[in-house]
C-alpha cells in the first residue's frame, strides 16, 4: 500500500489533512518508460517501426537548446575545465536550457523547469531531465530541462550560489519570453529530483533575494514546485552528505546550513507544492520530505505528497505510472488541461 498526504489551505476550501490508502502503482510500461529504452530490433520491418517512431517523436516534441546567459556567466572565473558526459554530465561550465513543446492540443499555457538529480557531482540529464519533459510535453506542458552548473570552486567565485543563479536566470527567461512561446507567465512551475529537488526547493524559498541581473524586476517565485525524492535539509541529521559536501564544503558553518536548509526557509508566499518519495529510500531519507511538507502544512500553503512503501532511491525508473498522481494533481490546479 501507498500513503497519499494532502493539505489545502482554508482559502481552497480543504480544512484538515485527509489520508487515503492506495494500491501500489500497476506493473506497466508507461510512455515516459517506452520512450527511452531502446529495443532492438531485427529485419526491415524493425527498421520501419523504428523511423516512424523517430519521426512521430520530433514533430511532437519538437525542441531547441538554448544558451542560458546571453552575456558573461555570473560568478564564474577562469578554468581549464571542460564539460564531459552523454546523457550524465560533469563539469558542466555553459549552463544551457533544452525547451521541449507542448502537445498543441492539449497546450495549457503552464511551464515546467526540470531540475535533474546527481548530487550536485553530475546532471542526470537525460534519464531524470529528457524523459520527464516529453511526458509533460505530450500532456501539454512546456518544459524546459535545466543543464546547470556543479558547485565547484574551480570555476566559480561562491560555489554556494553558482547552481541557484542558474535556476533563478532560467525562471527569469521563460517568464521574460513567455509572450512569445505562448505561455502563462503566471504558470511557471519548478521540478527537481534528488539534490535537483534541493536546488528546486531552494529556488521556492529564495526567491526574494535576487542572485543574478535582474534589472526588469522579473519576479523569482516559482508558481509552484514539484520535489521527487527531494534533498531538503543541509542538516547533519537528515542531509544526503555528499549533496552537502559538493554544496557547501565538508565544514559548513552554521549560517550555511540554516540558509540551505529549505525547511527552515518556508514562509507563508512559497509556492504551492507537489512532493512524492518512497519510505524505503536509503540515500535520501523520506524525512525530506515529511519535514518539508509539514513546515508546508505549518503556514497554511497548498501541498500533496505521495509516499510509496517501497522503490529505493530513483524510484521513478522502476515505478511506471509514477506521473498519474501528478498529472491529477496538475489538472485539479488549472496547469493541466
Amino acid at each position: 500500500m501507498s500513503i497519499k498526504l494532502r493539505h489545502k489551505s482554508d482559502t481552497f476550501g480543504y480544512k484538515k489533512i485527509n489520508m487515503i490508502f492506495r494500491a501500489n502503482l500497476p506493473n506497466k510500461v508507461s510512455r515516459m518508460e517506452r520512450a527511452n529504452k531502446v529495443y532492438r530490433y531485427r529485419g526491415k520491418a524493425g527498421l520501419i517501426l523504428v523511423f516512424h517512431f523517430l519521426i512521430l517523436a520530433v514533430s511532437v516534441q519538437a525542441q531547441e537548446k538554448i544558451i542560458l546567459y546571453s552575456s558573461a556567466i555570473p560568478n564564474s572565473k577562469p578554468s581549464a575545465l571542460k564539460e564531459s558526459g552523454t546523457g550524465m554530465y560533469k563539469d558542466v561550465t555553459i549552463p544551457t536550457l533544452e525547451y521541449f513543446r507542448p502537445n498543441t492540443e492539449k497546450a495549457s499555457g503552464a511551464a515546467v523547469i526540470i531540475i535533474p538529480g546527481g548530487g550536485y557531482s553530475v546532471v542526470v540529464y537525460d534519464g531524470e531531465g529528457v524523459s520527464t519533459a516529453k511526458a509533460l510535453a505530450e500532456k501539454g506542458i512546456a518544459a524546459f530541462v535545466l543543464k546547470y552548473r556543479l558547485p565547484n570552486d574551480a570555476i566559480m567565485k561562491d560555489k554556494k550560489t553558482g547552481p541557484l543563479q542558474d535556476v533563478q536566470q532560467a525562471m527569469k527567461l521563460v517568464r521574460d519570453n513567455a509572450e512569445k512561446w505562448g505561455l502563462d507567465k503566471n504558470k511557471i512551475g519548478i521540478m527537481g529530483f534528488s539534490a535537483g529537488g534541493h536546488l528546486a526547493s531552494t529556488a521556492a524559498t529564495h526567491f526574494d533575494k535576487s542572485y543574478i541581473d535582474n534589472k526588469e524586476i522579473t519576479s523569482l517565485r516559482p508558481d509552484f514546485q514539484i520535489l521527487v525524492y527531494p534533498v531538503i535539509s543541509m542538516t547533519a541529521a537528515l542531509t544526503h552528505t555528499g549533496s552537502r559536501d559538493n554544496l557547501l564544503g565538508k565544514n559548513p558553518n552554521n549560517e550555511d546550513v540554516d540558509l540551505f536548509s529549505n525547511e527552515l526557509q518556508v514562509q507563508p508566499n512559497t509556492p504551492p507544492a507537489y512532493i512524492t518519495h518512497t519510505a524505503d529510500d536509503k540515500t535520501v531519507d523520506v524525512d525530506n520530505s515529511i519535514i518539508y511538507f509539514e513546515k508546508l502544512r505549518k503556514y497554511k500553503i497548498p501541498v500533496e505528497m505521495h509516499i510509496y512503501p517501497k522503490g529505493d532511491h530513483g524510484f521513478i525508473f522502476r515505478h511506471p505510472g509514477w506521473m498519474e498522481p501528478l498529472f491529477g494533481w496538475m489538472q485539479n490546479n488549472a496547469w493541466l488541461k
